[in-house]
């Protein structure tokens, strides 16, 4: 009897040592990071989902970590080989096989701002936030939220199909804009319209009764704005100071009505040539826009004055007090001269960028005579998007009114270069070579003598101990090699030199560098080709 006694226990025992072997030393990820990222009594809380864990402040969900532990104990209890759990529980859970579907709700909504901010900024608001607002219903409340909606851009979603299908999308589009503009776009603050074509005018009076807060409007290839539109927009939105029209179909009445309206406010505008151009410049030139900042007229062709000189002086208007970016560049011929020049730009001391690419009637001695003078350095942004490492603005005094920085003169595909100047060139970098940042000189043709001499005024000697000119362009021109060289050694901080079509150049150095190492190479080269002295 002892002995069958025995030999049960021992068979007794041995049910009890098998365990499952799939919980038998396996606990769940959720566990396993709740106790090193937030244990009992830190004051946080684990929220898993499929691919991220978040440990916010706080106490956790209603659903204690115990009475999940006990929940898992019970499935376990009815699976194969429960009697031998039975006997001798396990202490390690089995792993979640599913993620919780409620994590999205638990986010708190001033995070969800963030990120979604942080998306807005770089991808924009559509259609991110339209996605974004479907997954539950925490999104759905942080993409309605105003603020997220400051940039936008419209455009019918058919484009080059024929008018009576896009007159659809436009329509369509607009039956959802009437209810997104009073409910998503308050805050709206930059708006861009693009390809629109019959329902522009519906859109803008949309945007005047629910966006006061604008400041940005663009019109691309936009058309029937008009003047009631524009006018409508200009007294709904005060804080409006920026206006871009180019590509689009505008009557110059409605320009200069709107400026008439919301001219004191404006501080930037773009526009494209039309043959009424001139009367918008005759606008602004009646002192409409004192604080004008901006001004880009596209593909200006056969510019000419409006009021035609009479037997009576004139006085001259007030100009543009505070334009510091004046862009009349021109891919074809253009007949702006020094005299329209020096009427657009008589009250301009802040210039600070200058594109007259394309205006061949420009003389240096027209472009010296400008108001923008001084012995200071203000940075500012490359419009010719060179980037790198600048002089700092404390090396050099700090003298009102500031000087000009990007000079953009370069001539392309100019059929009669006979009639071009050349020489003057001196003038422009012996005022300026204080100051000027980039300097576009292709295709101008001046005399090999007269480059030397104007490229020599940065050789350093005029008091200033460190130069600004990061970009050179000398594309086409007759500059030689001693005087690329002597520029190169008296500009540390050169990152950009087009020397392509030089013909005085030798071979293997008509190219364009774009770093500095590049740069330096250069330079070797040409000392190596340089003759020595005898």
């Amino acid at each position: 009897m002892a002995s069958e006694a025995a030999g049960l226990a021992r068979r007794a025992r041995r049910r009890v040592r098998v365990v499952h072997p799939a919980a038998a030393h396996t606990r769940s990820a959720e566990d396993w990071w709740w106790d090193r990222l937030a244990p009992s009594g830190s004051g946080y809380h684990l929220l898993q989902s499929d691919s991220m864990l978040l440990v916010l402040p706080g106490p956790g969900p209603a659903r204690l970590r115990a009475q999940r532990r006990a929940a898992r104990q019970a499935r376990r209890l009815r699976s194969p080989g429960s009697r031998a759990v039975e006997a001798k529980p396990s202490s390690a859970p089995t792993p979640l096989q599913e993620p919780d579907p409620g994590w999205g709700d638990r986010v708190p909504l001033e995070i969800l701002l963030q990120i979604f901010g942080l998306l807005v900024a770089a991808d924009g608001p559509i259609p991110f936030l339209g996605r974004a607002a479907r997954v539950c219903r925490r999104w759905n409340e942080a993409a309605s939220q105003p603020a997220l909606w400051h940039t936008l851009t419209l455009s019918p979603p058919l484009v080059g199909r024929p008018a009576k299908t896009g007159a659809k999308a436009e329509k369509k589009l607009l039956s959802s804009l009437e209810w997104l503009m009073p409910n998503r776009f308050s805050q709206l603050q930059r708006l861009t319209l693009i390809h629109w074509k019959s329902q522009v005018h519906l859109v803008l009076k949309l945007v005047s009764e629910s966006c006061p807060r604008l400041t940005f409007l663009k019109l691309s290839d936009c058309h029937g704005v008009t003047l009631d539109a524009l006018i409508m927009i200009a007294k709904a939105c005060p804080q409006l100071h920026s206006l871009d029209i180019q590509h689009s179909m505008v009557k110059s009445t409605a320009v200069v009505s709107f400026l008439e309206e919301a001219g004191p406010r404006m501080r930037k505008l773009w526009l494209t040539y039309n043959p009424q151009t001139t009367a918008i410049l005759g606008a602004l030139l009646g002192s409409c826009c004192p604080q004008l900042q901006v001004l880009e007229v596209l593909r200006l062709l056969n510019l000419t004055w409006l009021p035609k000189p009479s037997g009576r002086a004139m006085t001259p208007g007030p100009g543009f007090p505070s334009l510091e970016e004046l862009c009349l560049a021109s891919s074809t011929c253009s007949f702006v001269s020094n005299e329209v020049l020096g009427r657009l730009l008589h009250g301009s001391p802040h210039l600070r960028l200058l594109d007259l690419r394309g205006c061949a009637r420009i003389t240096p001695a027209g472009l010296h005579d400008l108001p923008c003078q001084g012995q200071c350095f203000l940075g500012g942004r490359g419009a010719g998007g060179m980037q790198g490492s600048l002089p700092t603005q404390s090396s050099y005094p700090l003298v009102s009114p500031p000087e000009l920085e990007q000079l953009y003169l370069g001539l392309y595909d100019m059929s009669d270069r006979l009639t071009l100047a050349k020489e003057g060139s001196p003038l422009l970098t012996q005022k300026w070579c204080h100051s000027l940042r980039e300097l576009d000189l292709s295709g101008q043709g001046f005399s090999e003598k007269d480059l030397e001499q104007a490229l020599a005024a940065f050789s350093g000697t005029l008091g200033c101990s460190q130069l600004a000119l990061c970009s050179l362009n000398l594309r086409g021109t007759r500059v030689t090699p001693g005087t690329v060289s002597s520029v190169i050694s008296s500009c540390p901080g050169l990152l950009y030199l087009n020397l392509e079509s030089c013909r005085c150049l030798p071979r293997g150095l008509k190219q364009a560098y774009r770093c500095p190492e590049e740069v330096q190479w250069c330079l070797e080269q040409l000392l190596t080709s340089l003759p020595s002295p005898s």
